[in-house]
């Protein structure tokens, strides 16, 4: 069984600061966040927001089933961050701040263009377990704030810190990158985010792989190679 890198059995509050447990602070981060979504969510009103819709979210049909990755996006978050805690301290250090990077861009969209979502389905064609939990996300999660998809650049995120694994076999990059398409996807089809969001969530995570990777994974492999 592999072993942790850190021994975090000596973690206390006055530890923290230490340099072995240092990363941890950058976890913080997601206090942040949440602070500046409940002012945003509470501060904004619903009828100030740009409604956000494209011809595609038309086609696109509910589907209550896509729930389940949809969900399974939070235990890819906790458990990337655990395990990178765990086993490697500067990917967890990058994944976090690749987070933390969308979330300003986001939260900076989110206070400068409000938006808002008209997608949701007024009634369920269906009553059963999937739809349930898709009520108390609707319930839990408004349909403001969406564009761009925070869902989406996380995901994009954490896809792209997995790949650069040197020690990850290549059939779980190649299952991580199909994993996080299928979580993009299903923002779509729960009805939580227009496509309009997906593609936006698509340069905000460019700008933070860039921000971290340029220097030290892309630019020496571009030209390289050129």
């Amino acid at each position: 069984m592999k072993k942790p890198i850190v021994d975090y059995r000596e973690l206390r509050p006055r530890t923290i600061t230490q340099p072995r447990y240092r990363h941890l602070l950058l976890l913080l981060g997601w206090a942040v966040y949440f602070g500046l979504y409940f002012l945003t969510e509470n501060l904004i009103p619903l009828e100030k927001c740009h409604v956000v819709h494209s011809a595609l979210d038309d086609v696109i049909p509910f589907c209550e089933y896509f729930v389940i990755p949809y969900t399974l996006w939070y235990l890819l978050i906790v458990g990337s961050l655990l395990y990178f805690a765990l086993y490697d301290i500067k990917s967890f250090s990058k994944m976090q701040i690749f987070i933390m990077i969308t979330q300003a861009v986001a939260m900076a969209v989110y206070i400068l263009w409000p938006s808002r979502q008209e997608l949701r389905p007024a009634a369920f064609p269906r009553e059963n377990f999937f739809t349930w939990i898709i009520s108390i996300i609707y319930n839990f999660d408004t349909p403001s704030g969406v564009c761009p998809s925070l869902h989406v650049a996380y995901s994009i995120g954490i896809a792209s810190v997995w790949c650069k694994q040197k020690d990850a076999a290549p059939w779980f990059k190649a299952f991580m990158v199909v994993f996080v398409c299928v979580i993009c996807i299903s923002t779509t089809f729960v009805k939580q985010h227009s496509v309009v969001d997906v593609f936006a969530a698509l340069p905000v995570a460019l700008l933070a792989e860039l921000l971290l990777y340029w220097k030290d994974y892309w630019r020496p492999r571009i030209f390289k190679q050129a």
